[in-house]
């Protein structure tokens, strides 16, 4: 990660050190890849460079193809063969309100007609594009003008350009609640915060054509940055938080739980219950959190149960108070959670710890934070938690990770691994590709990354897609216990070419790693496989940066390894005409469509 590109960041100095950024960056990457179009009704340029930076920031190597200048309309409707050779992997749409033909009338019928005519010239450009690509769009809402011909009736009256503008919104509004893959970057609310008068400062557009002001540019690509990389499933997932001074006023061990401030009776109070409301939300949402704080564990009990107080322990997954040095807390959270380091966000008031975590830790997510005032501002700027699908799963989250610590503790009971796997009682479900599950099969290719053999990863889009053909199996596993539901937790992939399945992904949550659910799916693959005249399996694994954890698990699954290269990617094979089942403890509910 580049500490210039976190939040909050110096705009004129990533502008003025693009290149050297880039440089940098490029250099110590492990990328995934994707085919980025800008369809721009102004100049796009400078946005394209500067979304290359964020976006290689969040482990994302773009190939941008840009449309001639003002010619986004005109690509989409009408086609352009090198749009068509470049094959988007997903389309972003760059317009703004000087890309409006038509703006009101005299009669309100007339500025009716005229609303449903512009919003039927974008609908049909994004029908166009989702007809022919089949690839997500993110589309520009719009900003107000700069300026009101009617003072304050503008906003009001029919006639008015901000009603106009404000009623154009509301109907791209409705349109991306009711169609899949389509995603709206809030340029009004970016202009707002930014300041709509230096955002549209009229300068930047007759001189160069851009539809913004340069300096807000990187404002601008951040806010798209963090969309595509929600889509690709670079997501923060956990909160580790300390307590004193960041969840509520002064230190609870040595004021006493009345002493510390937090509820209506202070200012300082009301702004830390503000921010645990807001975190409460979060976690609402699925986000995890954790507390990982130097303090008697009596001590922040108390303190998190204060009458006054929004979260409460039993909000927590993990509660880290003791005496370690903050770096170890945090990686020993991220240890009993089974999620990387580099899916957490560390908040903390004091600037040295969050500077031993930064430096020990540096993948780790470590704002700046500032007074307690900004904390809300600087975490929700940030976009760790972009939201662009919300699945069952997201939102049961935090109730799964509580079962998986509940699963740990029951392991440590037992002197036989089998028998404790026993004692869960497991069933699963094994299926080929079901629409319910598309979102999720697709969010799960873009983040698991510790057990992906192949890192390949799909939108919904692609998963719609290869769920038709007739030269794949694709299977999905569910995971159940006694303790609670995993959903959906592993997924395997293969291409039938001749007597060979060649498996072309195979990942799984690593919260289920070790329970046999390999197992499972190898012997469903197999039966499936059989099925279709199948004699051998061919298994892949790529090496990447964070899945050597399984660079031998074809061979702990009797495949002969067949070939193997210097950056370590092997290819594996197993004839299975004499293939005996391997699961043994979990039950398999339904194998049947």
């Amino acid at each position: 990660m580049h500490k210039l590109l976190d939040y909050p960041f110096d705009a004129d100095l990533i502008l003025k050190k693009k290149r050297r950024i880039k440089k940098e960056l490029k250099e110590n990457g492990d990328f995934i890849h994707k085919n980025i179009a800008i369809l721009g009704g102004s100049t796009t340029s400078e946005v394209k460079d500067i979304l290359e930076l964020f976006l290689l920031n969040y482990g994302i190597e773009p190939i941008f193809y840009e449309s001639e200048y003002g010619q986004f309309w005109q690509d989409a409707v009408f086609g352009n063969p090198k749009l068509d050779v470049f094959a988007p992997d997903l389309i972003y749409i760059h317009t703004s309100n000087r890309n409006i033909l038509c703006y009101p009338e005299v009669s309100k019928e007339g500025v009716d007609v005229l609303l449903n005519n512009e919003y039927h010239r974008f609908e049909s450009m994004w029908e166009k594009l989702r007809q022919k690509y089949h690839c997500p769009l993110i589309q520009n809402n719009f900003e107000l003008p700069y300026y009101r011909m009617m003072g304050n009736k503008e906003a009001s009256d029919v006639h008015g350009r901000i009603n106009f503008l404000s009623r154009l919104n509301l109907r791209f509004y409705e349109y991306a609640q009711v169609q899949e893959h389509f995603y709206i970057n809030d340029i009004n609310w970016l202009s707002a915060s930014y300041g709509l008068e230096s955002w549209s400062d009229p300068f930047y557009w007759y001189m160069y054509k851009y539809c913004l002001c340069l300096p807000a540019i990187p404002y601008l690509a951040f806010n798209i940055a963090n969309i595509i990389k929600s889509l690709y499933g670079k997501n923060k997932k956990a909160l580790v938080l300390d307590l004193d001074n960041t969840l509520w006023g002064g230190v609870v061990g040595d004021d006493g739980v009345k002493g510390i401030e937090i509820g209506h009776d202070t200012s300082i109070g009301q702004v830390y219950s503000e921010f645990q409301e807001y975190l409460k939300r979060y976690k609402d949402m699925g986000i995890m959190l954790n507390v990982n704080s130097k303090n008697d564990l009596e001590n922040a009990l108390a303190g998190l149960n204060h009458p006054e107080g929004t979260l409460r322990s039993d909000d927590f997954i993990i509660i880290k108070a003791n005496w370690e040095t903050k770096d170890n807390n945090f990686l020993a959270i991220s240890k009993e959670l089974n999620i990387l380091p580099d899916s957490m966000v560390f908040i903390d008031d004091n600037p040295a710890e969050r500077e031993i975590v930064r430096g020990q830790i540096p993948n780790a997510a470590v704002p700046e934070l500032g007074r307690v005032e900004d904390y809300i501002r600087v975490i929700d700027r940030s976009g760790f938690f972009e939201v662009t699908d919300l699945s069952e799963d997201d939102l049961k989250r935090n109730a799964m990770y509580k079962e998986n610590i509940q699963r740990s503790q029951l392991q440590q009971s037992f002197q036989d691994y089998n028998e404790y796997l026993k004692s869960l009682e497991m069933q699963a479900v094994i299926k080929e590709f079901d629409a319910v599950y598309f979102a999720r099969i697709a969010q799960l290719t873009n983040k698991s990354n510790q057990f992906n053999l192949t890192t390949m990863r799909f939108s919904e889009t692609d998963i719609e897609n290869i769920s038709i053909r007739n030269d794949y199996i694709r299977l999905y596993g569910k995971l159940s216990d006694k303790f609670g539901d995993n959903g959906v937790v592993t997924v395997v992939m293969g291409r039938l070419e001749e007597d060979i399945l060649h498996i072309e992904l195979w990942l799984m949550s690593c919260r289920v790693l070790k329970r046999g659910m390999e197992d499972a799916m190898l012997d469903e693959l197999v039966k499936r496989a059989k099925e279709k005249g199948i004699h051998r399996l061919k298994g892949y694994y790529y090496r990447s940066a964070k899945n050597a954890m399984v660079k031998d698990f074809y061979g702990r699954f009797g495949f002969e390894q067949i070939s193997g290269n210097e950056n370590g990617d092997t290819e594996w094979m197993l004839d299975i005409s004499s293939y005996e089942i391997r699961n043994q403890i979990i039950q398999v509910v339904t194998t049947v469509m």
